[in-house]
């Protein structure tokens, strides 16, 4: 049973060293994860009308479009064994080690010991709400119209103070794109690829700027975390309704847009798009570092200077995160291998073992492999 599993994986490997990686959304993950850190890093200065319109500006849409790709990815993630393994792997057992880690930093930084694991800590609610819709990518899949469904519990789940615990707040919040992407299909992406497609893209985003810059000290950032309910922000249910359609809908757009300009050729960051997991987890260490010692939020860093230079570094964070040196180092905590922990698979009948597999059936068999493998 043992070497049964083993075949299989390698039959995964050499289907993804004979099919070459689709760098296009390695590119938009990369490119992400790098908006992720400089939100992140924003944070002190948000009273600067600079800092907090850039922060309006990259948390409409970047958490939304990073559900979406990951639903588009988690569209055949029951048809594998070794991905329905990393349920544990890269989400429950990261997710714990991340919890005590950043329970330890918040002591040597003085704070008082706090460690809930059923909250999750920051940036690690991520882990949970992603456990939480891949489990529940089969009820999706099976539905007529999963997008209606979605949407209808995006808007209805603002009446309710629903919990931090496990991510709860965000599951539903999230939901729609999370769903929108088990959706989509290749055609999808070919079809933002049209020229007009990406001329409207850039007057989206620059259109978007301009609203964030002029909305930044207007409006309270609340909606745009995704997780509070209506009677939290001051709303009564239908401007609440109307606010989350309108974050919906400024979000889609913006979403598209990016994903219309993102480079479909290999670049010199695909490769590093390819571990954004050990940029997303690893990265609180040393913002959290950097606030707690004042490091980002220097006077002169409350304004345009300093929100360039609070971008350019975090930028540079992420790069470094992302590198195959860093993977090297963190792989054992991020994406343990614990193949002792699950069951073997069931022996085929002899007769599947016996007879050689006919060619279509191979050829389909290597292109689910190889799907697979790129995600």
């Amino acid at each position: 049973a043992a070497e049964r599993e083993r075949l299989e994986e390698e039959r995964e490997a050499a289907a993804k060293a004979r099919r070459r990686r689709d760098p296009y959304l390695d590119n938009a993950k990369f490119f992400l994860i790098s908006l992720v850190v400089i939100g992140h890093s924003l944070v002190p200065t948000l009273s600067a009308h600079s800092s907090r319109s850039l922060y309006l500006y990259i948390y409409v849409f970047h958490m939304p479009l990073f559900v979406i790709i990951s639903g588009y990815l988690s569209r055949n993630f029951w048809n594998s064994n070794a991905k329905t393994n990393k349920l544990v792997d890269t989400f429950l057992v990261p997710y714990v080690i991340v919890e005590v880690g950043y329970a330890l930093l918040r002591v040597a930084l003085g704070e008082k010991w706090s460690l809930t694991i059923m909250d999750p800590a920051w940036l690690n609610w991520y882990l949970l709400a992603l456990l939480l819709w891949r489990l529940s990518t089969p009820v999706w899949k099976r539905m007529r119209h999963p997008l209606l469904f979605a949407l209808a519990v995006y808007l209805l789940s603002g009446l309710a103070d629903l919990s931090g615990d496990f991510s709860i707040d965000r599951f539903f919040t999230l939901m729609p794109f999370f769903v929108l992407g088990l959706c989509l299909q290749p055609s999808h992406f070919e079809w933002l690829n049209q020229l007009w497609v990406k001329i409207a893209a850039v007057f989206v985003l620059i259109g978007a700027a301009g609203v964030a810059i002029y909305l930044a000290p207007r409006v309270k950032l609340g909606p745009i975390y995704y997780k509070n309910d209506y009677a939290t922000l001051g709303l009564t249910w239908w401007e609440g309704m109307a606010q989350r359609m309108a974050l919906l809908v400024a979000a889609l757009l913006m979403s598209a847009a990016v994903l219309a300009l993102i480079p479909r050729r290999r670049t010199w960051f695909s490769d590093l798009g390819t571990r954004t997991l050990y940029a997303y987890l690893l990265h609180g260490v040393p913002v959290m570092i950097a606030k707690k010692m004042g490091w980002l939020s220097f006077p002169w860093m409350f304004g345009p200077l300093g929100v360039l230079t609070i971008s350019v570094s975090g930028f540079v964070l992420a790069v470094i995160l992302c590198l195959p040196q860093t993977r090297a180092v963190f792989k054992y905590l991020i994406e343990p291998r614990l193949t002792w922990l699950y069951r073997k698979p069931s022996r085929p009948a002899a007769s599947q073992e016996q007879q050689p597999q006919q060619p279509a059936v191979a050829a389909a068999s290597g292109q689910g492999q190889a799907q697979e493998a790129r995600r």
